[in-house]
């Protein structure tokens, strides 16, 4: 390493210790670190007003000064038992109430969690604490609003939940119950966590811990067990609950069942091309500020977020403020100056008007960095559109407060039905036994009866008098009490081809008998769209890579090869007409022109890797063989490549089963460790099977689909795109099995390829 890279190095370790202190320094919780002893030797500013200490007084005193003396011996002997356990980090959030006590004398509940770090033969215990007073004294507000809540979760269609203020869940809707397949007295407290992926609990823990401190929305999804064993992907919502003081309650959790999109948000994120409109889907931007220059420089996705086209923001804060609402503009040129004035991370949320008229809400998060003499330099944060999120809590807290005010007047559970129907932020209709709407929600308004202003008592079929008769048989099995949906729905109206994914279920009414239908819709056509016209832009990029492929190739075998041919050529009778010349520069000459040869069989073989001529001349079973010989002389490897009955096959096809194979050894000789690997091409029922078979180190095939290399992608996306399948099978230390089926039309006596 250089002087002036040992310079780079020390610079950016400086600057990432000022940002880690700072970054404790801002924290909103209490950091207080000890040593093995127990002494303080870490207290943040956070920990100065929690404990009400300042940290001169606390440093090198007993952490035990902060406990309440009741509780002190059992601190000893958790941090005693934690330390001998062996175990880094724990959350005791799970624990009966932890209690802190500040330097007034005052008691007060707390959250907090302690790590353990032993370096230089030295041991620290960081603790990370919160207040939780205040969200103490609101649990008991919350029981009476649980009950009614309750009244309506065990009719609706969805997963529903709640907890209380010690993020321990308090109940679950039938629906939950009838999908797990196991009692109330199962699931509560975090019996529910019993059910969830283990590859998805902990994720899962830290989201809803997060969310629980930071008393926010949040929305993630997981993989929970169905009553019949299998998991299935849930996406869950979750709400904080009010009481009627505003103190925090708890949380509300909506869970629907989306597998299905899970499965095509899996295929769309094989290929490069789709990451990177997930990743513009997923609405997240970020901004720099120059203070000092002025410039404020926005992500594509960031000007998306603001209605703008690519480039369209002009560039200064002035621009930023001129595209907040005018009602929100104070509110965040407040927020703005008192991050500029302190430091500190900032958060917000504000509307901004498009300029279409329509208004969107955007979170943000920000933080100021000073410079060397104090003062702030620039600015970098990150916005997210939050509207979704912002029309579903307007709907929640609707129906709360439609709850709260006819409380009184709901008499029955179809009643309770209706307004759940009403509020519910999706497309659902209520029907009785007659098909006349009982109840609509504004989903279903906006996306099914746009214009119209009275629906309520009218016939389902008098407003589709076009309803097809297969719809109506749906009905009628609904009315006998079925439940019927379909994930695909196909129909060609007015205006183009739609797809829906729909549901229909019967209610009943309080004595037990079925009262009419449920019908819940959701608009599929985009994503069916979206879907079709990914296909054909992967197919695209791939026919232009395999085309740049076989023009690099024709490029470094045609011209720059036979160059260096020519110069090796030259060297040789540069060194064989100068007998004169000195030894040691004939040897030199001899040199160059050896390493010019094994430069140019190199080309040859890059050259080959590009594009397989032999593939083209002689077919797909020879230019495999030839390739397979060629590729086990070059990396001294054994490969025992196999034939069956294998017919001549469109070049796409050829194409593709060349390019997995070549990944495939390319994977294997690299990562497996092995000397042989076995290779088998066969056909069966007009399908072509290859099959690649390593006995080596394997992998993890989780842990390799979640990374960012593209070498799995690609093969998938290449047999996709051809109508076939892949199935790698592979377990750290157990192989590696890769077998691709790629089905193929049959021309009645075609000619067998060569063997």
């Amino acid at each position: 390493m250089n002087l002036k890279e040992r310079e780079q190095l020390d610079r950016r370790v400086r600057e990432s210790a000022d940002l880690l202190a700072d970054i404790i320094g801002s924290a909103m919780d209490a950091i207080i670190a000890t040593d093995d002893a127990q002494r303080i030797v870490l207290f943040n500013a956070a920990a100065e007003k929690i404990f009400a200490c300042p940290a001169n007084e606390a440093i090198g005193r007993s952490v035990e000064r902060f406990i309440p003396q009741r509780f002190r011996a059992g601190h000893s002997a958790r941090v005693r038992r934690f330390d001998e356990s062996g175990v880094t980090n724990r959350t005791l959030h799970g624990l009966s109430t932890l209690w802190g006590l500040r330097a007034t004398g005052e008691e007060f509940p707390i959250e907090a969690s302690i790590s353990k770090v032993e370096s230089g033969g030295k041991k620290l215990f960081t603790a990370v604490i919160r207040d939780v007073t205040e969200r103490h004294r609101a649990e008991e507000a919350v029981r009476e609003s649980e009950q009614r809540f309750r009244l309506v979760a065990d009719t609706a269609p969805v997963l529903m939940w709640m907890s209380g203020t010690d993020k321990l869940c308090t109940y679950f809707n039938k629906r939950w119950l009838d999908f797990t397949g196991r009692s109330m007295e199962q699931e509560l407290g975090n019996g529910w966590a019993e059910g969830v992926h283990p590859d998805d609990l902990q994720r899962c823990l830290d989201i809803y811990t997060l969310s629980f401190d930071r008393l926010d929305k949040f929305k993630m999804e997981y993989r929970l067990r169905h009553h019949d064993g299998e998991y299935r992907w849930i996406l869950d919502i979750g709400v904080p609950r009010l009481n009627q003081d505003g103190s925090f309650a708890g949380y509300i959790g909506i869970g629907v069942d989306v597998t299905d999109r899970k499965h095509a948000e899996h295929a769309l994120a094989e290929s490069e091309e789709r990451l990177r409109l997930a990743q513009s889907a997923a609405r997240i931007g970020t901004f720099e500020w120059n203070i000092r220059t002025g410039v404020n420089t926005w992500t594509p996705e960031l000007e998306a977020m603001y209605g703008l086209p690519p480039g369209g923001f002009g560039g200064t804060q002035t621009a930023f403020e001129n595209l907040v609402h005018p009602d929100d503009r104070a509110r965040v040129i407040e927020l703005d100056n008192w991050a500029l004035k302190t430091g500190q991370p900032t958060t917000g949320e504000w509307r901004v008007v498009w300029a279409d008229g329509s208004v969107h809400w955007i979170a943000g998060r920000w933080q100021v960095f000073m410079n060397g003499s104090g003062e702030p330099s620039r600015m970098v944060g990150i916005n997210i559109d939050i509207t979704d999120r912002k029309r579903t809590e307007e709907a929640l807290l609707e129906m709360n407060r439609t709850l709260e005010a006819q409380g009184s007047l709901l008499r029955s559970r179809e009643e309770l039905l209706r307004v759940f129907v009403k509020n519910v932020p999706a497309a659902v209709a209520m029907l009785d036994r007659d098909m006349r709407y009982l109840q609509v929600s504004e989903r279903w308004c906006s996306d099914y009866l746009p214009g119209r202003a009275q629906i309520l008592g009218r016939s389902h079929y008098e407003i589709f008098p076009d309803m097809p008769e297969r719809w109506k048989e749906v009905h009628r099995r609904g009315l006998q009490g079925e439940t019927l949906r379909a994930d695909e729905d196909r129909w060609d109206g007015q205006d183009g081809t739609h797809w829906a994914r729909w549901e229909v279920r019967p209610w009943k009414t309080p004595e037990g008998a079925v009262g009419g239908i449920l019908i819940f819709a959701e608009d599929i056509t985009r994503r069916k769209q979206t879907e079709e016209e990914l296909s054909g832009m992967t197919g695209k990029l791939v026919e232009a890579q395999e085309q740049e492929r076989a023009r690099i190739a024709r490029e470094l075998h045609d011209d720059i090869n036979q160059r260096l041919g020519l110069l090796a050529i030259g060297l040789n009778q540069l060194r064989t007409m100068h007998d004169d010349l000195p030894r040691k520069v004939r040897d030199r000459m001899h040199d160059l022109q050896q390493q010019t040869e094994v430069i140019s069989a190199d080309l040859h073989v890059l050259s080959h890797e590009l594009h397989s001529s032999t593939l083209d001349a002689l077919g797909l079973v020879k230019g495999m063989r030839g390739w397979c010989k060629e590729f086990g002389n070059r990396q001294k490897l054994e490969i025992d490549f196999k034939s069956d009955n294998v017919p001549s096959v469109p070049q796409e096809i050829s194409l593709c089963l060349f390019r997995v194979l070549q990944e495939a050894l390319h994977n294997a000789a690299k990562h497996s460790g092995v000397k042989r690997i076995d290779v088998q091409l066969a056909e069966n029922s007009c399908e072509i099977h290859l099959t690649v078979r390593d006995s080596g180190k394997g992998f993890d095939i989780g842990a390799a689909g979640q990374s960012r290399g593209l070498g799995l992608t690609s093969m998938k996306e290449r047999v996709r795109l051809v109508g076939g399948t892949i199935n790698i099978e592979s377990k750290p230390m157990g192989g590696t099995t890769i077998h691709v089926r790629v089905p193929f039309e049959s021309k009645g006596h075609s000619q067998r390829a060569a063997v």
